[in-house]
């Protein structure tokens, strides 16, 4: 399975996926701690791929999004975006309409 098949296969059959630096419980990098806390905060069950154990997949996430930076945040198979992003997302309430199905309180 190629690299970009399997990032694929991640991001479909995850609601939420997080590509990151570490582990939600030890982020390696400060972005994807600010990210990971942000999901903590949502409440939301996610998956996360720890890019510093595939190189393969670190460098594919790049490739495959268009995007240079790691972390990376997939909600339903698209890409949402990096750590500003999110927190943005989050501080103006998009996010938790994204992770929220529609006609939920």
């Amino acid at each position: 399975m190629s690299t970009s098949d399997r990032i694929t296969k991640l991001v479909t059959e995850n609601d939420i996926v997080l590509f990151m630096k570490g582990v939600p419980q030890a982020p390696q990098c400060g972005f994807s701690a600010a990210v990971v806390k942000v999901l903590e905060t949502l409440g939301k069950p996610y998956a996360s791929v720890n890019v510093l154990e595939d190189p393969f997949i670190r460098e594919g996430i790049k490739e495959y999004s268009d995007w240079p930076t790691i972390p990376q945040l997939y909600i339903k198979g698209e890409f949402v975006g990096g750590s500003d992003i999110v927190r943005e997302m989050y501080e103006s309430g998009e996010l938790q309409a994204l992770v929220t199905p529609q006609g939920a309180a």
